[in-house]
């Protein structure tokens, strides 16, 4: 699989090269190659995963400036050595409860948003557990580069609720774990989790 999907890793290179050149170039004819560059990086992931041209140049290559890895952060809570999942309406699969990081707020207080939105539970974040680099975890294959924040929180009131994006919240042990939504978080990456709740482990960080 790793060597199949080789052609991604080229494409997401190409395509952060590009970007990378048309935010520094002041060259027009530069320029024109970058644009072109953009491009050929959008025609292969177009091609190889059988999408649209169009939708794969919005996802894909439509920001500007020098591109940087993407930050999901989760929010890891536990209850009577049960962790907090969410069923996500997006795959009806569960995740940790969390999402994109957004401008203007921590990664604690990312993960106490996302928590409340996602599950009805009001959380005090407490601190990082891991910062994993997607790529490295067995995830399915992603169009962007991402650096994954797994942060501690503690309960501190709310009650269970489903949020806009979520349709169910529970809390499972390691032995019964629902089926996962392998795009947000791995089994392996649960697992780790389980094991992190000593608070004098140290953060892990690939």
């Amino acid at each position: 699989m790793e060597k199949k999907m080789k052609w991604l890793d080229w494409a997401k290179e190409i395509q952060a090269l590009a970007q990378a050149g048309l935010a520094y170039t002041k060259d027009e004819f530069d320029k024109e190659r970058f644009i072109r560059l953009r491009e050929i990086s959008c025609e292969m992931v177009a091609e190889y995963a059988e999408t649209d041209f169009l939708k794969v140049k919005q996802l894909f290559a439509d920001e500007s400036g020098y591109q940087t890895p993407k930050v999901d952060v989760r929010a890891v809570i536990f209850k009577d050595g049960g962790l907090l999942l969410v069923q996500e309406k997006a795959d009806g699969k569960w995740a940790l409860p969390g999402g994109w990081a957004d401008i203007g707020l921590t990664p604690k207080e990312i993960a106490v948003k996302e928590a409340f939105e996602e599950t009805g539970f009001k959380v005090e974040a407490k601190r990082l557990l891991a910062v994993m680099d997607k790529k490295r975890h067995n995830h399915p294959p992603s169009a962007y580069h991402v650096y994954k924040m797994f942060i501690a929180c503690d309960i501190v009131g709310g009650k269970a609720a489903a949020g806009t994006e979520t349709k169910n919240v529970d809390f499972f042990s390691l032995e019964n774990l629902p089926e996962l939504s392998e795009a947000r978080n791995t089994y392996e990456q649960i697992a780790f989790l389980f094991q992190e709740t000593n608070a004098s482990h140290p953060v892990y960080c690939d």
